[in-house]
């Protein structure tokens, strides 16, 4: 039987005998808290953390040199470089429903390698992405492309910028576009490019699969010396990675 706290010590009265549960079925009153505040029961289990599912390791495969039958879209004659100097890579990415998934990106050869470490650094670092496919799949239609949230690289056509017409660097296969809706493009006194994105314009309102400065989509293509869209000053391109920032 536990003693409640201040009984008498040897050769002082007996301490009164505990209460009992009366007939009608009311239970005893519970033990008195002990010295300090804290109680005899047990305190309730806290559930442990849920861990995340592991995920396969991250794989990358290059193949090329392409030709013209690989890109039926995208390339054309008179585009700054043939389909010659353009590499695919298949790799991993890890989508918004966090599970592990094969995309393709076409880059210039040149820059396969910075390619597939930024997103090695990715896929470890859990970074969501929508959709990842060339951009033939959408007959190189940037607007069709960009409105599926697809992430991707090279499509020869000029820049969307005011000014005179010059080539974009997704022409050279030198320039990435990621989560398009969730970093769009918005060009100064012109629509949100792709409509969709307008929830994302406001970018003090982190979710996933942004690129911010700090955050992880922008420090991996920091990493290998690629430029961010996303400091443009007047028409901020959110998307856009490239090897020269422009």
């Amino acid at each position: 039987m536990l003693l409640a706290a201040g009984c008498a010590g040897v050769g002082g009265s007996p301490p009164a005998a505990a209460p009992q549960a009366a007939e009608t079925g009311t239970r005893a009153p519970s033990a008195s808290p002990a010295p300090g505040g804290r109680s005899h029961h047990a305190e309730p289990k806290r559930k442990p953390a849920r861990r995340k599912k592991a995920l396969p390791k991250f794989s990358a495969a290059v193949s090329g040199p392409l030709n013209r039958r690989d890109l039926p879209y995208s390339w054309h004659p008179g585009c700054p470089v043939g389909p010659g100097e353009l590499r695919a890579i298949h790799l991993s990415y890890v989508g918004f429903d966090g599970e592990a998934h094969a995309g393709e990106l076409v880059v210039n050869a040149r820059v396969v390698r910075q390619v597939i470490k930024v997103f090695a650094i990715l896929y470890r670092a859990r970074f969501p992405i929508r959709r990842m496919e060339p951009v033939d799949v959408f007959h190189g239609s940037d607007p069709r492309s960009m409105a599926a949230d697809n992430t991707s690289g090279f499509n020869c056509r000029r820049a969307v910028a005011p000014g005179p017409p010059v080539w974009s660097m997704h022409a050279y296969g030198l320039a990435i576009d990621v989560n398009t809706v969730q970093n769009p493009y918005v060009e100064a006194g012109a629509a949100v490019q792709p409509r969709a994105g307008a929830a994302y314009v406001r970018r003090t309102d982190i979710r996933p699969g942004m690129a911010y400065p700090g955050g992880v989509l922008v420090s991996a293509f920091s990493s290998v010396g690629w430029g961010w869209g996303g400091r443009w000053a007047g028409s901020p391109d959110y998307q856009h990675f490239s090897v020269n920032g422009r």
